[in-house]
């Protein structure tokens, strides 16, 4: 049985068309098996951009410098294995723009371990 799209179709596309700032852990390890060596980073960075596609809902996904360096950090084959970046929705300025959202995604830094972070959001 279908349910009626009656108040939740509305309630996800106002969510959806509101600038937000969430935090999450992308396992690149995961999302460059099997890539060969003089591929790897700049898969890892499209890989990256992809990711933020999916979980922001925007086809304009910009790439913050300091992660790009970070990424390419130890070379265009050893990739770090994970990477926090915080994803910011925000208003396209420009107003003859195809989409009026675009995302910039940017490095967190993160100092030891990985383990018992937490995708967040942030007001």
């Amino acid at each position: 049985r279908q349910k009626s799209m009656g108040a939740q179709g509305k309630k996800g596309e106002r969510k959806a068309n509101e600038p937000v700032t969430r935090v999450y852990t992308v396992n690149i390890h995961k999302r460059i098996h099997g890539v060969g060596f003089k591929r790897r980073a700049p898969r890892a960075v499209t890989e990256i951009k992809k990711f933020a596609q999916k979980m922001m809902h925007t086809e304009d996904v910009r790439i913050d410098q300091n992660l790009n360096k970070f990424m390419w950090s130890k070379g265009v084959r050893n990739v770090p294995f994970r990477v926090r970046v915080k994803l910011d929705k925000k208003r396209q300025e420009d107003e003859d723009a195809d989409s009026k959202f675009y995302t910039l995604v940017t490095h967190v830094p993160v100092a030891g371990s990985y383990k018992g972070l937490l995708n967040t959001k942030e007001e």
